[in-house]
Order: C-alpha cells, then structure tokens, then sequence
C-alpha cells in the first residue's frame, strides 16, 4: 500500500518525522543526506562538521592523525633500510649521489642513501672478459691475409671502467683491431703464417694495453691470441701447397742432419783409426829399418873381421829359416850326394783337394809329373859335408 494513500496512516518509510509542513512525514531531503555523508568524511579525516558533532568527531580526528604517523614511520624506516646491500668477494660497488660518483663500496655489508637520492653500481673485478674479432688485413708485403684474434681482459678500476669512457667494450675491441692492423701491415705473409704468429699477438698485447691506459679505461689486457691466421678462401690451396712444401723442406733438411750427425762422427772415428793404424806401421817399419840396419852394421864388421866363418853362419841361419818353413826333408847318406824327400801324400791329398773338378774327377798322376820326388846322387860326385843344395 502507498505510503501516502489513505489508511496508512501517514508513516514515512525513511524514516522521517513528517513533511516540510510539520504535521505529515515525508521523504527525505538529498541536500541533508549529502551533509551528513560530507560530515562523516571529514571527521574521518581530522576535520570538524563545523555545528552539531560534538566531542565524538574530535575523537575520530586524533585517531586519524595517529594512524597517519605510524604509516609514515613505517615507510621511512622501510625506505631506510632498502640502503643495505652486500658486496660479493671480486666486486666492487661504486655509490653514485644523483647520478654523480661518490664511494666504492668494498666486499661485504654496506648502506647507502636509498634511491632516489643515491644508487649502486656493482662492477665485477675477477672475471676474465673475452673480445674476438675477425677481419680480412693487408701485410707489408701486400698479401691479404684472414685473421681472426682473442682479447681477455678484466676490470682494474671500476671508477675509470664505469664514467671515464662511454662503452669500454666497444673501445677495447676498436683498439685490438687498430693494433693488430698495425702490427700486420709491418709483417710479411710467410712470417704471420709461420713462426711469428705468437709473436705478432705478444706485441699486438703491449700496444692495447698502453692505449687503453692512455684513455684510462681502467681495463687490463690478460691474453691476446691468434685463433685463426690463413690466406683468403680462393686462394687457401696454393697456399695450402706452399705450406706443405716448406714443411717438407723443413723435414728433409732435418733428415738430412740427422743423417750427417750419425755418419759424421763414424768417419771420423774411421779417419782417427787409420791414421793411428798408419802411425803404428810406420813406427814399426821405422824401427825395423833401424834394427835391420843395425843388425847389418854389427854383420858387417863382424864379416870384415872373419869372412869364412861369417858366410857360413849366414848360409846355416838361412837355411834353417827356408827349410823351416817346409815340409822337406833331408837324408845323409855316405854313398854319395845328398837324399831329399818330399812328403807325397800330404801333396797328394793337397792337390785332390783343391784342383778336383766340380764333377767329382780326381786328377790324374801325371799332374804331379812335374815334380821331382827324389833326388838321385850322382856317382862321381863326392859328397861335400858342407854343401848344401835347396829346392
């Protein structure tokens, strides 16, 4: 049933005491609705409603401005404390205020204004960074040549590394290849694809290191190598001919000294032998003469004293040296001359043995027909007991 028909008896459902007349509820009015809900906010907030709150809204306000204050406490301890950090072991935290640079912060717990007012870099000093390029270069001797070429390098000053210049990689790899430029084209082509390829990188190594100091990167230069040094792909298989050539060359010179250091000291061993044999030969000939011609000297005066017996002592002592040596032998007979006797069958077996053909012929008596085998005495000879006849 409407509020305002009749039976109703007059109540307002919002609540009202009557209408603007007094007498009937109404409903209420937005403005005062609006006033209220204005009120309330206000009071929340530590302000007043200016008429009719009373020592309640007081009480919200103060409230309010606790409430406020412990928030802000809180956020500025938070906003404090985010200025801790920690430094690892090999880095180093460079402290900027406003962008500017303030301290190095070292391993280890450390605080700092929190941003915005200051900021920290942290700069790795124990880590080996490495650059590699590869270009196409001109040599002195006006060959092209492929190289390819390894930086390694760390951070010495973290302040000079971060503002002195503005990418510190990017001019370390400028200044490699200003230097390995340079390097190359005052070195000839064999001589980089050879023995100096190590030290072409060893000096390219000093030269980056003086222009990075000179532009106070605070970066220093650990190791610079040469990966990769060849000749351009068209033409990699004549110098790949080359290359094998003058390996060859280097091989067979190294035979080749190896083969004189091994005959070398065998000649001349061989040469110091001879020329001791040949020394001692002629020491003996030497003094052989000397003692023949000793020997003789003695003979001689002892011949020029007795003559005679002298030359019989000679012919004795030469007759035993022949017939010594001989398989003769002699018989005295008293009936006449002198009787020699040949050993026949040492002959015989002597002359089977080394003239007998391959086919196994022995050879025949008369071979040895030649030979006399005695010596018959001559009957009207006298024997003379010193004469003395060799065969």
């Amino acid at each position: 049933m409407p509020w305002n028909e009749p039976g109703n008896n007059g109540k307002d459902p919002w609540g009202g005491g009557g209408n603007r007349g007094g007498g009937n509820q109404g409903p209420p009015d937005l403005d005062e609705v609006l006033k209220k809900l204005s009120s309330k906010f206000n009071a929340l907030f530590g302000g007043g409603s200016g008429g009719g709150s009373g020592s309640g809204g007081g009480g919200l306000g103060k409230h309010a401005s606790a409430g406020i204050s412990l928030a802000a406490i809180l956020t500025l301890v938070i906003w404090l404390a985010s200025g801790f950090f920690i430094v690892s072991e090999g880095e180093r935290g460079v402290v900027l205020r406003f962008g500017a640079f303030n301290s190095v912060a070292t391993p280890g717990p450390n605080w700092h204004l929190p941003y915005p007012i200051e900021q920290v870099e942290m700069v790795d000093l124990d880590s080996i960074r490495s650059i590699q390029h590869r270009a196409l270069m001109l040599t002195g001797d006006e060959n092209i040549i492929d190289v390819d070429i390894a930086l390694q390098y760390r951070v010495m000053d973290p302040v000079d590394f971060l503002f002195n210049v503005r990418n510190p990689e990017v001019t370390a790899r400028q200044v490699m290849e200003s230097a390995i430029r340079e390097r190359i084209g005052k070195s000839r082509l064999e001589f980089i694809l050879g023995e100096g390829r190590g030290e072409v990188a060893t000096s390219t190594q000093g030269v980056i290191q003086t222009a990075l100091d000179t532009y106070g990167t605070g970066i220093a230069v650990t190791a610079v190598s040469m990966q990769q040094a060849q000749p351009p792909e068209p033409v990699q298989g004549a110098f790949a001919d080359a290359i094998r050539a003058r390996e060859d060359e280097v091989r067979f010179r190294n035979e080749a000294e190896a083969y004189a250091n091994t005959i070398v000291p065998q000649a001349r061993g061989e040469a110091a032998r001879l020329t001791q044999e040949a020394e001692a030969y002629r020491d003996q000939v030497v003094a052989q003469a000397t003692g023949d011609a000793s020997r003789f000297t003695q003979l001689l005066a002892e011949y020029q004293d007795a003559p005679d017996v002298t030359r019989e002592r000679l012919f004795i002592e030469t007759s035993e040296v022949v017939l010594g040596s001989t398989s003769k032998v002699f018989l005295d007979v008293d009936s006449g001359n002198n009787l020699m006797m040949l050993p026949l069958d040492k002959i015989l077996r002597g002359e089977m043995s080394a003239g007998q053909p391959e086919g196994g012929a022995r050879s025949s008596p008369s071979s040895l027909s030649t030979r006399p085998t005695t010596l018959l005495p001559d009957p009207g000879q006298r024997p003379d007991p010193r004469s003395r006849e060799v065969r």
